[in-house]
C-alpha cells in the first residue's frame, strides 16, 4: 500500500510503500516546536517524488541529524538519522523519519501514538 504525503504547497512530495503501525510524538525541543509524529522507515521503504533541490535541511547539537523541510514553505517533511533503538548512533542501518502529518488521503487517528521523553533523554 503506497502512502503519498506532501508538504503544504506540494512542492516537496515523497512516498512510502507502507502505512506504518505506530507514530512517535518526541518531547525533545526541536520535535515539540515541530508538531510532528514521526513514522520510521528504511530508505528502501521511502521516495522523494520532487526535485531534492525542493528540500533543505537543518543539523543542530552533533549535526548528526538531517532534518528537511520545504525549501518553498518550511514545512518539516522528513528526517535522515542513523538507527538510535540501542540508544548509540547506528550509521550502518540509516532511518528516515516521516512527518506523518503530511501524508494525503490517510487516517492518522488510526495509528497509535507511542510518545518518548526526548525532552530528558538527550
Amino acid at each position: 500500500m503506497v502512502i503519498k504525503g506532501s508538504c503544504h504547497c506540494k512542492a516537496t512530495t515523497f512516498e512510502v510503500s507502507e502505512a506504518p503501525q505506530t507514530v512517535t510524538q518526541c518531547t525533545c525541543s526541536f520535535c515539540s516546536k515541530r508538531g510532528s509524529l514521526w513514522a520510521y522507515y528504511t530508505p528502501d521503504k521511502f521516495k522523494l517524488t520532487s526535485p531534492a533541490e525542493n528540500v533543505s535541511f537543518y543539523r543542530w547539537g552533533s549535526k548528526t541529524i538531517k532534518h528537511g523541510f520545504c525549501a518553498t514553505c518550511g514545512c518539516g517533511t522528513f528526517t535522515e538519522t542513523p538507527d538510535w533503538s540501542t540508544g548509540e548512533p547506528d550509521f550502518d542501518n540509516p532511518k528516515i523519519s516521516i512527518n506523518s502529518r503530511l501524508f494525503d488521503d490517510f487516517d492518522l487517528d488510526k495509528v497509535e501514538v507511542v510518545v518518548i521523553d526526548g525532552k530528558n533523554l538527550w
